[in-house]
């Protein structure tokens, strides 16, 4: 138990309190191991008493049970309670989040980040504020990533965004829910909790609490600033429902009535007396779609798989063709049991909807996110316009030349749904470059265990007899960027023959390499992948960027002194320099590493400045800088890529408004950093300013500049040496 302490603190307890220390220290010191060791022997999963296809709201509710019964505040008796509510709350926070589910379920504890703050709420929190419309079926609890898809469906939305502390909130809960109920199946009646989606708040400008907006698809959302009351709550939306009213007559009726029929609209009827008395009589006629399994293979369609129950599909499906009119979807109905050779020949074996696009029975797309209407129109929509087409046995792109990305992927799975409409924007942007397929493992078992694939979703790359697992994050632009890394890669894998002769033997002097020595199952490496990659592709031309699997190289990572993961190193010359700083995107990277590059600008004092600049015969673009100013700082570097992108055409010079104060004064110089140009006329001459800190967008406007004042320059000066 001394052990735990460092040496410094263990001689200070002896000499303090040499036994009576020990006998408090020791009970508090026996429950940590022991809640320590209770803890290990579970997983994340186990510990919340949840399956691993738990959804996110399974594993909310699971919690929030567990947090009224294990927290501290109703134990506090039992010295054990903190460290055992630390670790459901972490088994929580983990399994939330869909990339450190992903990372967990891939990985384990040690693919996690080890840090977590040892923070939680009270229990009044979890007993009152923890997703005050989590239970209700008739409020839809919208998050960062079903918000827009939600409000641009075509339906109208009334939501009411929360935050979970507020009191406010808590009073008009009960008024909302019932008025959730009187609204039911006229428009949508959403949440949004603001204390889980803050971002997503502040971006919808919600700046107080509650507040409750009208949202219709293309137009401008509607605040409700009246009294919270269910009346007005009412009114307020009654305002935006639209119908349309068609008088009926002997000329029309059968003509309106198909016509609507065949676009897929029904109709509610009301007949009236000629003297314009009580209704007679009502009925709605709703259409349904039939088609033959030909229709499929040369007509877009979204079809409901069902399974015997034709009441299976809820009355919001009869909505569906009005919907997708205008993107020329068809609507349709498949019943498995009576047609069962075609759903067993596409793999179907549970009610689910799915897209067929036209090109053929098998070039089709399975839906697997909400069963709401909202979300089945925008999956239509955005699936007809994508590339993306369901795998099986028969079309698994195992032995094609042309490359496919594949997701493996289970449709319980929170990060793999997030994931599907990010490849459904990647295959656009990639269209007749690569495709792009899903398989699911729950109904391909034998097809995933032939890949080894562990962990869901798992992306993978196969490019003829090559194979490569996706390592990023989960957006499209992620995707894209990998895709575009295997094709033109700008981080060298690798080994330590090619380390050795490289880097320690550099073919030529001034080169410079920046090595990651990674894991694969660390998780900080993982986040670090798609920023290194980035960061090399800015660094393209000044330093080469290497990495190295020190799972797979253990014993030369050893060598080296590699001693956590991930190790960032510099080679400059026959130096060796770690980064230690925090952040850790492509951004920060590249300006620590531009850092040590030798300088391509020099220093100007007000002499130099008033001989080479004012008075000489070269071009100029000076940075005006104060060593205190943090944007000068950050700015430094790129003013050196600059300086080396215009070498040979203009000369780059820096100037310590600091030190040289009144020559900073005499340029005009009011804010730092300030970049100007000072183009040779052949006469005295003055700075023009530019307006960015981008060396790429600084070397297109110098040159662009000269290139305007070409005629102007009799002979064209030549940059001097130096």
């Amino acid at each position: 138990i001394e052990g735990t302490f460092p040496m410094a603190h263990r001689v200070a307890l002896r000499a303090q309190h040499p036994r009576s220390i020990w006998l408090m220290v020791l009970p508090m010191l026996l429950t940590v191991l022991l809640v320590a060791v209770w803890a290990e022997g579970q997983d994340y999963y186990e510990l919340l008493g949840v399956s691993r296809e738990a959804t996110t709201k399974e594993i909310r509710r699971a919690f929030k049970q567990l947090a009224l019964t294990m927290h501290p505040d109703k134990n506090p008796g039992d010295p054990s309670a903190h460290e055992k509510f630390l670790q459901v709350n972490r088994a929580y926070e983990v399994l939330k989040d869909e990339d450190l589910r992903k990372k967990y379920d891939k990985y384990g504890e040690k693919g996690l980040d080890e840090q977590q703050d040892g923070r939680y709420e009270s229990w009044n929190y979890y007993r009152y504020d923890f997703g005050i419309y989590d239970d209700d079926l008739e409020i839809i609890t919208l998050d960062s990533g079903d918000f827009e898809a939600a409000v641009n469906s075509g339906e109208i939305w009334f939501i009411n965004f929360y935050f979970p502390r507020c009191s406010h909130c808590h009073q008009l809960a009960p008024t909302w829910r019932d008025f959730a109920k009187e609204m039911d199946g006229v428009i949508r009646i959403g949440a949004v909790n603001c204390g889980d989606n803050n971002h997503l708040c502040r971006r919808k400008g919600i700046n107080s609490y509650p507040s409750l907006y009208i949202y219709r698809s293309g137009q401008r959302p509607e605040k409700f600033n009246g009294e919270r009351n269910r009346d007005n709550l009412v009114r307020f939306s009654m305002q935006f429902i639209t119908t349309t009213i068609t008088q009926l007559w002997q000329g029309n009726v059968f003509s309106e009535i198909e016509s609507a029929f065949s676009s897929g609209l029904g109709w509610l009827i009301t007949f009236c007396s000629d003297s314009g008395g009580n209704t007679c009589a009502q009925s709605a006629f709703f259409f349904v779609t039939c088609f033959v399994q030909s229709k499929l293979a040369h007509h877009r369609w979204l079809i409901s798989f069902t399974f015997g129950n034709k009441n299976s599909a809820s009355n919001e499906y009869k909505k569906l063709q009005a919907f997708l009119r205008n993107d020329h979807i068809q609507v349709g109905r498949v019943d498995c049991i009576a047609d069962s050779e075609l759903c067993q020949s596409l793999y179907i074996h549970k009610p689910c909807m799915a897209v067929f696009k036209g090109l053929g029975i098998h070039d089709f797309e399975i839906h697997h996110g909400k069963d709401v209407l909202y979300n089945i129109v925008g999956f239509a929509r955005d699936s007809v316009r994508a590339f993306v087409t369901t795998l099986g046995p028969d079309n698994f792109p195992s032995d094609r030349k042309e490359p496919w990305l594949v997701d493996f992927f289970a449709p319980w799975c929170p990060p793999c749904r997030a994931l599907l409409p990010e490849l459904r924007k990647a295959s656009i942007q990639l269209a007749g470059q690569m495709k792009f397929g899903t398989l699911d493992c729950t109904i391909h078992h034998n097809l995933c265990s032939r890949y080894n694939i562990q962990a869901y979703p798992t992306t993978v790359i196969f490019n003829g007899s090559s194979v490569h697992e996706y390592e990023g994050h989960h957006s499209a632009d992620g995707i894209l960027e990998f895709i575009q890394d295997l094709v033109n890669p700008s981080v060298l894998i690798l080994d330590p023959s090619s380390f050795t002769e490289k880097i320690k033997g550099k073919t030529y002097e001034g080169q410079i390499w920046a090595v990651d020595f990674y894991a694969p199952w660390c998780g900080p490496c993982q986040a670090l992948m798609p920023e290194w990659r980035r960061m090399a592709r800015l660094l393209s031309g000044q330093i080469l960027v290497g990495s190295v699997d020190c799972q797979r190289f253990q014993s030369f990572c050893q060598s080296q002194s590699v001693r956590a993961y991930p190790e960032i190193r510099l080679y400059p010359g026959n130096s060796r320099q770690s980064y230690n700083g925090w952040h850790r995107d492509a951004h920060s990277l590249r300006t620590w590493a531009l850092s040590f590059l030798p300088r391509a600008s020099v220093d100007l004092t007000p002499e130099t400045f008033r001989s080479l600049v004012l008075s000489g015969r070269d071009h100029w673009v000076l940075d005006f800088y104060a060593p205190w100013c943090g944007p000068c700082q950050h700015f430094a570097p790129e003013f050196e890529v600059l300086a080396r992108m215009l070498k040979g055409e203009v000369r780059a010079g820096k100037v310590d408004c600091q030190a040289h104060y009144q020559t900073c004064q005499l340029a005009g110089i009011t804010a730092y950093p300030t970049v100007r140009l000072y183009p040779y006329l052949g006469k005295k001459r003055s700075g023009e300013h530019i307006n960015s800190r981008d060396a790429n967008v600084i070397a297109d406007t110098v040159r662009q500049r000269l290139q305007q004042l070409l005629p102007r320059l009799h002979n064209k000066p030549k940059v001097s040496a130096g």
